[in-house]
């Protein structure tokens, strides 16, 4: 009798389906390929893995061994009762959206500090204004707040640009390499705010990053400083935000996530001025280079799962990453 794997990613195409098609085949498996959770959900009753982000099956898997989300995060998973199966172990795909992400982040970087959005105004009214003061990311003091696959190709892209310094914070307080000048732990935070010009967020959505950046926090930051969000809503306090925005105090902001998503459309971020908003887009799975990496990731895993070797991206479902 076949082992099944249920794989619930909408639009994979035929080069990543006939990859995983092989793979399962060869190790006894049964792949039933689905392009959402309602068609899936009558499959998973007997499914030893599932490969997909819908916590709705996994409710719904008794036998369920290993679930792999195509996702970084993975906080929808963390939740009580999120899991039928008592056995059941939780991967993600850490390590496939650090470039996309890093990308968007220099993006909206680059879009704040030389007033592009403001352009892009101008421009539509015909008109000819061409003197905004601007800034650029050389000499810059940039923060990263999350060090892990985001912060690294983040870095990456951003020593490029001559910054004065690019420091990390994370909770160990351990340097990945050589891309940080310096790395601190989390208990240093608040000495390094007000050094900061820009500041960029891809923390993970635990209880312990819920507002870490709250009002006293935000208002340590320099008048003119910079942040970016794009690792989860819950980080920013979104009204303490706004106000310092509408106040004048920061120069910009750019969020990616949202503590409601989608933002409701009453919201009064839409409005806020030198706030730039997109629609939770940094990390999609619209760039090619992503999805073939989520797909090798998964890959290398299931051989690891088929051999009873440990699985390499393994979420600690207490820390929720």
């Amino acid at each position: 009798m076949s082992r099944k794997l249920v794989v619930m990613l909408p639009h994979l195409s035929s080069v990543h389906q006939n990859q995983i098609l092989a793979a399962a085949q060869a190790h006894g498996f049964e792949a039933c390929f689905f392009d959402s959770a309602e068609a899936a959900l009558s499959s998973v009753a007997d499914a030893e893995i599932i490969f997909g982000q819908a916590p709705e099956l996994a409710r719904h898997a008794p036998r369920l061994q290993w679930l792999c989300s195509p996702f970084a995060g993975v906080d929808r998973f963390t939740q009580p009762g999120a899991f039928l199966s008592p056995d059941a172990v939780l991967t993600n795909s850490s390590g496939a959206y650090g470039v996309t992400i890093a990308e968007h982040i220099v993006m909206v970087a680059l879009e704040m500090m030389r007033r592009q959005t403001e352009y892009n105004e101008i421009v539509s009214r015909r008109d000819w204004t061409r003197n905004l003061p601007v800034r650029s990311i050389k000499n810059s003091r940039i923060t990263l707040l999350g060090t892990g696959d985001i912060g690294w190709e983040a870095a990456i892209r951003l020593r490029a640009f001559s910054p004065a310094s690019i420091i990390g914070v994370n909770r160990s307080g351990k340097n990945p390499g050589p891309m940080f000048d310096q790395v601190f732990a989390i208990d240093r935070l608040d000495d390094l705010l007000p050094q900061t010009d820009l500041l960029i967020l891809s923390l993970p959505g635990t209880p312990e990053t819920t507002h870490i950046m709250n009002e006293k926090r935000l208002a340590l930051l320099p008048r003119d400083a910079f942040l970016i969000n794009v690792g989860r809503g819950n980080a920013v306090d979104e009204r303490a935000l706004e106000a310092l925005l509408r106040s004048g105090y920061m120069a910009g902001a750019a969020l990616d996530v949202f503590q409601q998503e989608p933002l409701p459309q009453d919201s009064s971020l839409w409005t806020c001025p030198r706030l730039l908003i997109t629609p939770h887009v940094a990390g999609n799975m619209t760039l090619p280079y992503t999805v073939d990496r989520i797909i090798a990731l998964f890959m290398e895993d299931f051989e690891n799962y088929c051999a009873g070797r440990p699985l390499l991206r393994q979420v600690d479902l207490k820390k929720g990453y």
